[in-house]
């Protein structure tokens, strides 16, 4: 049980951190970004290549990872999606096109074969008996943190309060004087930053390699769908139902399972509640 409700929670965090994202671009830019999963790529890459091949120590390069990721979502934001955000279609497309040329670049630079990153954490931590990795509970405390945090920036700050207002009404927020590109930048930063740390914190445990954005992705998509498409607390909840329900399927059934889960909640979600368990067209 022990193990249940831990790795459950670590689970709920990394698909929160993945979804609070994607879910704030869209909330906010009225954009779904397609690519999030190169961002959650990303991260673990250039954590990688920063700490195993410049030898840069394992904190700043995984600091400088996630502050890279984060350039990089603005560059994307502000050269390809910005000129084409009339169009959702053509956003869809721009940004599938960024996550596929993406892998291919990981692929011809890294090749196919796993590339392994080092802990945070290696030690264990012995809870109720249970011994429990301490890399997992360090990706637990730090993703509850970020999205508590990001939530504090949101509700507290002058700057949040320009994303509320742009979440709400685009055009009557650039009426009174705030600028909007800005705010859709800021946004993309943030959410880029925050997969992106996801893939940080998870490459010691999970397998590194070109194609490990494209599930990511789909749990992302999945849980903003159970937890309706912009708002932020439907997705932390669904985060949390789905991450305990992988658990749950992957220790009563078998993990072979685990990924219809995902997909099972999709079909549920469009059937039964269209608009998801929050639905709405704004981020908080």
């Amino acid at each position: 049980m022990v193990e249940i409700l831990v790795y459950g929670a670590v689970t709920s965090a990394i698909y929160a951190m993945l979804a609070v994202g994607f879910t704030l671009i869209f909330g906010v830019a009225r954009v779904l970004n397609l690519s999030h999963g190169t961002f959650y790529a990303l991260g673990a890459y250039f954590t990688f290549t920063y700490n195993g091949l410049f030898k840069i120590p394992l904190l700043p390069a995984a600091l400088l990872a996630i502050a890279t990721v984060a350039a990089f979502g603005v560059l994307m934001e502000r050269f390809l999606v910005r000129p084409l955000r009339h169009s959702a279609l053509a956003v869809l497309m721009i940004t599938l096109a960024v996550s596929l040329l993406i892998e291919q670049v990981l692929f011809l630079i890294f090749g196919s074969e796993y590339q392994n990153v080092q802990s945070f954490v290696s030690a264990k931590v012995v809870i109720a008996g249970v011994d429990l990795g301490g890399q997992r509970l360090l990706t637990l405390g730090v993703g509850t943190a970020l999205i508590a945090g990001l939530w504090l920036f949101i509700q507290r700050t002058r700057l949040g309060s320009a994303i509320l207002a742009v979440s709400q009404d685009p055009t009557a927020a650039q009426y009174m004087g705030i600028n909007t590109n800005r705010v859709f930048s800021i946004v993309m930063a943030i959410s880029a930053a925050l997969a992106a740390t996801a893939g940080v914190l998870v490459a010691p445990f999970l397998t590194v390699q070109p194609g490990m954005g494209l599930v990511p992705m789909i749990k992302a998509f999945s849980i903003v769908i159970l937890g309706g498409l912009g708002s932020i607390p439907g997705s932390l909840l669904a985060a949390v139902v789905l991450g305990y329900s992988e658990t749950l399927v992957g220790y009563l059934i078998s993990s072979s399972y685990t990924e219809l889960v995902s997909l099972v909640a999709i079909l549920l979600a469009l059937i039964l509640r269209p608009a998801g368990l929050f639905g709405k067209l704004v981020a908080f």
